[in-house]
C-alpha cells in the first residue's frame, strides 16, 4: 500500500509514535528501515520502507535515539513536578521536537528569578540520583497515590514515579534514576495562550547545547579581544553605539534630502505656478528616490517626474505634493493602456518599470497627461 510494508505484532521493542506525546522509535526489522509505528487496538503496526519476505522477524531500535528521549520525558516529568511544587503550575501541554523540547504551564507570568528557582531545584533533584520506577494500579487504587493529574484510562494505569518526589500516569518510556536525566536547561520561556511556554534540552541536548553556545562567545570573544565573561557588555556597548549612530545618520540623511528638494526647486520648470521637477536619469539609487520624495512634496505646488535607468530596465517615480488634486494612480492605468509598463502606487505617488528604451518615453507620457488635467 502506497509503496509501504506494514507489519502487525502482538509484541514489540518499539514504542508507537506520539503515544503520550513521545516521538517514536527508529530502527529496522529484519534490517529494513521501519519510518513509523502506531497503535491498533492491543497490536502494534510497523511500517516498512521494504518488504521483510519472513513471517520471523529480529527488531532493532536507535538506543541512541530512544535513549536521547528517555532523558527528555524524564525531565519534563521532573520539570513539570518542580513547577507544581514550587509555583502550584500544572502542566497542560508538552511537545518534544527533534531539537527542543516545551511544556505549557498555567501560570501567566514568571520572573527570570523563579525560572532559576525551578531550574537550580530541577537539578539538584537530578543530581541527587533519585531512583524512576514505573508500576500497573487499577482505577480504585489511584486515590492512594498522590498523582500530580488524572490518568485518562481506566484500568492498567501506568504510574511513573521519582522515588515519592512525583507520581504521574504515563505510557511513555523512562530512565531508571534522575541522574540519567543528566543536565536540565531551561532555553527560553514565553507567554502563550494566558499561560507560559518553557522550552528547556535534558542530558546529552543540553550538552550540545552548551557546546554551540560556548564556541559562539568564544569566537565572538575573540573576534572582540575581550574575555568570555565581558562579551555581553561588549556587544552592548556595539549595539547601542550602532543606534546612535543611526540616528544621526537619519539626522544627516533629513538634512541633506531637504537640500536637495530645495535644490531640485530652484531647478524646477514653472507651469501655471506648478513647479515641474522632470529627471529622465536620476543619479540616485532607486530606494534613494523613493526615500527623498516625501520631503519634496512637502513643498506645494510641485510635480515630480524622476526615471532611474538601469543596465536593462528602468524604473520611474511619479509624485505630487499634497494640495495638488490629480489622482496618480488613475494616471497609471490611463498611461498603461498605451504602453507596457507595470506599476502601482497610490493616488500621490505612483512608481513602476519598462524597458529601458522606453523609459524617456514614459515619462513625456506622463508629463503630458499631467499637463491636460491642470
Amino acid at each position: 500500500m502506497n509503496n509501504r510494508y506494514y507489519v502487525k505484532t502482538n509484541k514489540t521493542i518499539f514504542y508507537p509514535n506520539l503515544a503520550g506525546g513521545q516521538p517514536g522509535d527508529r530502527g529496522t526489522i529484519n534490517g529494513v528501515e521501519v519510518i513509523d509505528t502506531y497503535e491498533d487496538g492491543i497490536d502494534i503496526v510497523h511500517v516498512l520502507k521494504d518488504n521483510i519476505h519472513s513471517d520471523r522477524v529480529e527488531l532493532s531500535i536507535d538506543w541512541n535515539n530512544r535513549f536521547d528521549y528517555m532523558q527528555q520525558h524524564s525531565g519534563q516529568h521532573l520539570l513539570s513536578s518542580v513547577f507544581y511544587k514550587l509555583f502550584n503550575g500544572e502542566t497542560i501541554g508538552f511537545y518534544i521536537g527533534k531539537e527542543y523540547v516545551y511544556i505549557d504551564v498555567d501560570i501567566p507570568k514568571i520572573s527570570e528569578e523563579e525560572i532559576q528557582k525551578v531550574e537550580e531545584f530541577a537539578n539538584k533533584i537530578v543530581f541527587s540520583n533519585f531512583s524512576i520506577k514505573s508500576y500497573i494500579v487499577e482505577r480504585e487504587d489511584i486515590d492512594k497515590i498522590p498523582v500530580r493529574k488524572d490518568p485518562i484510562v481506566s484500568s492498567n494505569i501506568r504510574i511513573v514515579e521519582i522515588d515519592g518526589i512525583d507520581f504521574s500516569p504515563c505510557c511513555g518510556t523512562h530512565l531508571r534514576s534522575t541522574g540519567e536525566i543528566g543536565m536540565i536547561k531551561i532555553r527560553r520561556v514565553e507567554s502563550y495562550k494566558g499561560n507560559i511556554r518553557v522550552e528547556f534540552v535534558c542530558g546529552n541536548r543540553a550538552l550540545r547545547d552548551y557546546i554551540w553556545k560556548s564556541n559562539a562567545i568564544q569566537k565572538i570573544s575573540n573576534l572582540l579581544s575581550s574575555k568570555d565573561k565581558d562579551v555581553y557588555n561588549r556587544v552592548e556597548k556595539l549595539y547601542n553605539d550602532k543606534e546612535n549612530l543611526e540616528k544621526e545618520n537619519r539626522l544627516l540623511r533629513e538634512k541633506l534630502f531637504k537640500f536637495i528638494a530645495t535644490d531640485l526647486i530652484r531647478e524646477a520648470k514653472n507651469i501655471n505656478g506648478i513647479n515641474f521637477i522632470i529627471n529622465e536619469s536620476m543619479d540616485m539609487e532607486f530606494k534613494e528616490l523613493q526615500n527623498l520624495i516625501p520631503y519634496v512634496n512637502l513643498i506645494e505646488n510641485t510635480i515630480i517626474l524622476f526615471g532611474v535607468k538601469g543596465n536593462s530596465t528602468g524604473q520611474f517615480i511619479i509624485s505630487r505634493s499634497q494640495n495638488l488634486n490629480i489622482n496618480m494612480k488613475k494616471l497609471l492605468e490611463e498611461v498603461s493602456q498605451n504602453i507596457e509598463i507595470k506599476g502601482g502606487g497610490s493616488p500621490q505617488t505612483i512608481q513602476g518599470g519598462c524597458s529601458i528604451d522606453k523609459l524617456d518615453d514614459v515619462i513625456k507620457t506622463f508629463y503630458d497627461k499631467i499637463l491636460e488635467r491642470l
